[in-house]
């Protein structure tokens, strides 16, 4: 992740860091592939393990939460070094990586029924 880097001078700006708009696309673009990547994997895992209705939701969400530890602990607990809210690092990109959940979540689970 690359570091948005605070810039402090004299004045009132001591309070507000400044983060540079190029750095925190960055983190976002890697935080939403990291999600998706997450989300395609864990749909696979829960169609072979054959979770189905709420307690697949339910292991989409506890993965999207262990993601989101990880996410945090590779920006070494200082969110605001790296993202502009906490809401960044803990639900960006988790409802938008549902589709590929549910996608990949329901084709192995189907073609293992189809095969066997």
């Amino acid at each position: 992740m690359a570091a948005a880097a605070a810039v402090k001078g004299g004045g009132f700006s001591d309070d507000v860091p400044i983060i540079h708009a190029e750095n925190l696309t960055s983190n976002i673009r890697s935080i939403n592939y990291s999600r998706t990547f997450l989300s395609i994997i864990s749909g696979v895992v829960a169609g072979i393990w054959g979770f189905t209705g709420l307690m697949g939701f339910v292991f989409y969400f506890l993965v999207m939460m262990v993601g989101s530890l990880g996410l945090l602990a590779k920006a070494k607990f200082s969110v605001h070094t790296y993202f502009d809210s906490w809401n960044r690092i803990m639900i960006e990109g988790v409802l938008g990586g549902l589709m590929s959940f549910v996608l990949f979540w329901t084709y192995p689970w189907y073609s293992k029924v189809y095969l066997f």
